[in-house]
């Protein structure tokens, strides 16, 4: 079984909603919770202690699903506002890259652990969460089917004015899916450092070229 960055955000998760407890009989919990999480960690290789910390979005988030109530709606449309403005476009102007080298990232898990040398390339390990290609027969079911995604949305030409918005929303979703869904539980791909720029034109390219095996 590999072992990737994705797994952080889900063990993170699970010590972070029991740090957003709140402070009874003078103890704060929450306080006391960090320090235990912090003396249990150690910088080691590529895989930090500061990954540890979270920013508002993940904070916010976090506390409403450990009281088991949703977010505040205006509050939860700040957070997608806030997001949106991180999102960077594509510094050459092209959204989409090569289907096959999107296939593989799509397929890989590796990279973000400890063992990991600076530089290593990550992948995206797309198929955990979701399934993309009728070719693949594992993968996970957390985020929802992205076989035919440019297909079903009418995206025969991603060149094309009448296909802008699907792409923008698309290259968006990926850098960041804070942007659109203040509580997401997809990896901010972009926005994190995941993934690189030409990573995500292959995943677009993956997602939305008409020849990729997911639109066929």
């Amino acid at each position: 079984m590999k072992t990737s960055q994705f797994l952080k955000p889900g063990i993170l998760g699970v010590c972070l909603i029991v740090a957003s407890c709140a402070t009874t009989g003078g103890v704060d919990y929450d306080r006391l919770t960090a320090d235990i999480l912090k003396s249990s960690f150690r910088d080691q290789g590529m895989a930090k202690v500061s990954w540890l910390e979270q920013d508002d979005s993940n904070r916010e988030c976090s506390q409403a699903q450990a009281q088991g109530k949703p977010l505040d709606p205006a509050r939860a449309k700040a957070i997608e506002e806030a997001n949106l403005k991180t999102v960077k476009w594509p510094s050459n102007g092209k959204f989409l890259g090569d289907w096959r080298e999107g296939e593989k990232i799509a397929q890989s898990g590796r990279g973000g652990t400890w063992t990991d040398q600076p530089g290593t390339t990550n992948g995206g390990n797309c198929y955990n969460c979701h399934q993309i290609s009728k070719e693949e027969i594992s993968f996970g079911t957390l985020g929802p089917s992205l076989y035919h995604y440019g297909k079903l949305r009418g995206v025969s030409d991603p060149d094309s004015p009448a296909a802008r918005p699907i792409v923008e929303y698309t290259w968006g979703k990926i850098w960041n899916a804070k942007a659109y869904n203040a509580c997401s539980g997809m990896p901010r791909a972009g926005h994190a450092g995941i993934l690189t720029e030409q990573q995500i034109q292959h995943v677009m390219a993956l997602l939305l070229d008409p020849n990729s095996p997911v639109n066929k």
